[in-house]
């Protein structure tokens, strides 16, 4: 029944779904692991923030920047994250609704702080749809790794707890025997003192200590 059905993204079937934007979904579902954590004294993502086919990840990254950019060219004040998210999100649904146009293949995690709700989390898919997290994956496993997420989540969460929560969850899902910096990134989104935000990625070395601290990994045996 879907063949007659999946060739055009403008097309619903009887039942009222549109296959393209299925397929798209399930590129997404063979792609890397992502995970995201909201806590109260920053954003945690682990692995990479994107899932899905990559040179379609590029394009919207670089629209995201240019309708960041133009936003604090006209106002003079950082775009506030939800603004952002909305806005890139409109484009991944227009991209649905048009003939001789395909979906985009990707899933985000949005992590970001603005003056108006602090911190923030969000998640995005190819039909353009979004919604804000406090604790969310994308990619392969996805809905395992969402489990163990509503299991041990706790609100009020530190920056370091959400590491090790994040940590633990990958080791659980990911398709590995062990996790290695090699495999993942881990970045963080906070505020300093001064009150700007940062955004910071772990080094190989920094990232290899927390494994073996929170045991996800052994450390590494000298010869």
């Amino acid at each position: 029944m879907s063949r007659r059905y999946d060739s055009r993204t403008t097309i619903f079937s009887p039942e009222g779904r549109l296959y393209q934007v299925e397929y798209a979904m399930e590129a997404i579902g063979n792609a890397g692991s992502a995970i995201g954590i909201l806590s109260k004294d920053g954003v945690v993502l682990v692995a990479c923030a994107v899932a899905g086919i990559m040179s379609d990840a590029n394009i919207l990254i670089n629209t995201a920047r240019m309708q960041a950019q133009r936003y604090t060219f006209a106002y003079q004040e950082p775009m506030p994250v939800e603004q952002l998210v909305q806005s890139l999100c409109d484009t991944k649904q227009g991209y649905t609704q048009f003939g001789g146009l395909r979906p985009f293949g990707v899933s985000f995690l949005f992590a970001g702080w603005d003056k108006i709700f602090g911190f923030q989390l969000y998640m995005s898919d190819p039909s353009g749809n979004y919604g804000g997290w406090k604790a969310a994956a994308i990619g392969a496993n996805n809905q395992a790794a969402q489990s163990f997420l509503k299991q041990d989540y706790k609100d009020e969460m530190t920056r370091e707890e959400a590491v090790q929560l994040a940590l633990k969850v990958l080791s659980k899902t990911m398709d590995s025997t062990s996790l290695t910096s090699e495999k993942l990134e881990l970045s963080e989104i906070f505020l300093l003192p001064s009150g700007k935000v940062k955004y910071q990625v772990c080094s190989p070395e920094t990232l290899t200590k927390l494994l073996v601290k929170h045991g996800v990994t052994q450390p590494a045996t000298e010869t």
